[in-house]
């Protein structure tokens, strides 16, 4: 009989105890999903109306990992959406450039904010002819699904270089907001070579070494006719761009110091945006096996950018290096004075 009491009592007990582990787990879920969320948060400037007349509700950031992740998978209904005041709407910012600058972290990381949604693929809707004769509506039905106050932001680096985007952004939208990452433009053009290398040995085919690209041989001159080369003159692009939008209307993100010392430049683009101040340094780690920094939407979900960023750059002559950044050292100076940022460029 004492037996059967004994046993009766530890089964009881591990009854118990699983229930309270059970509550636990719940809690720390609850926890994760409600972390750095306020009940309400006020958006100002002109994205959300006048200043303490437009509010909005944080926990959007739950419907964007949840409603909205079911309603892409179509696990959810049209009606469910209209009931949530979920739209899709136009762009409010636009991050314009330049490839291989660090357009895909400055999107994720920007994601971090409540108020921010982003379109998951890069449109491009305004540098590809086939793409912009569809129509606005088609691209207005690329975006994705967000509330009215909330900001949403696409990315397509080829709208930098490509001459009809900047008119065609105009009459979308004259007054929208447009960033701009660059790195040092001689490592910008050898990470660009680097990708397009990848590309040529997955399909087992040979390619110049970029030495051979970056420099005419005949006049042992930087060779401009090559693209990534010309993608890095970064001025004579932004010159077109400002025929169209002044410079108030763009905002330059130092990409070198996107990967080093995220937070920063994540707060002056908090400030370009007239978004509250929400993403903090609890949301930015540094993963040393992958080498830069990973995303911390709250103590559960944490997010790093695919393995193809930060590949490993070839090893290139130094006097080449040097040629090209004595090239391009004029055009810096121009794009420093145009924008008013100067950045640590040699």
């Amino acid at each position: 009989m004492l037996f059967k009491q004994q046993a009766w009592l530890r089964q009881k007990l591990l009854v118990l105890g699983s229930l309270a582990v059970g509550s636990l787990l719940y809690l720390v879920a609850r926890v994760g999903s409600l972390d750095r969320l306020q009940p309400i948060c006020p958006i100002e400037g002109r994205f959300g109306g006048a200043r303490g007349q437009a509010e909005f509700p944080l926990r959007a950031l739950q419907f964007k990992r949840g409603l909205l992740h079911e309603f892409r998978k179509g696990n959810t209904s049209k009606e469910q959406v209209r009931l949530h005041d979920l739209v899709q709407q136009l762009p409010k910012a636009i991050i314009i450039g330049v490839r291989k600058g660090g357009t895909r972290a400055l999107l994720e990381m920007l994601n971090l904010h409540p108020a921010v949604v982003k379109a998951s693929q890069e449109i491009h809707f305004f540098d590809n002819d086939e793409n912009y004769a569809k129509g606005i509506e088609w691209y207005r039905k690329k975006m994705p699904f967000s509330y009215p106050q909330q900001i949403t932001i696409e990315k397509s680096p080829a709208y930098f270089i490509t001459e009809e985007v900047p008119e065609r952004i105009y009459k979308m939208n004259s007054s929208i907001k447009l960033l701009i990452i660059v790195r040092e433009p001689t490592t910008r053009a050898i990470s660009d070579y680097t990708q397009v290398l990848e590309g040529k040995e997955r399909k087992n085919k040979t390619y110049y070494k970029f030495e051979k690209l970056a420099i005419d041989s005949n006049t042992c001159e930087v060779n401009t006719k090559y693209k990534a080369v010309r993608t890095s003159i970064y001025t004579k692009h932004l010159e077109r761009w400002l025929k169209y939008f002044p410079i108030e209307q763009f905002h330059i993100v130092d990409g070198d110091r996107l990967i080093t010392e995220p937070l920063p430049e994540l707060q002056l683009v908090e400030k370009f945006l007239n978004l509250p101040p929400r993403i903090s340094q609890y949301n930015l780690y540094f993963n040393a096996t992958r080498g830069f920094y990973c995303l911390r939407f709250n103590i559960i979900f944490n997010k790093c950018l695919a393995g193809s960023k930060g590949r490993i750059h070839p090893e290139v002559d130094p006097s080449v290096i040097t040629k090209l950044r004595k090239f391009f050292h004029p055009f810096n100076q121009k794009f420093y004075q145009i924008t008013g940022r100067t950045l640590n460029w040699p």
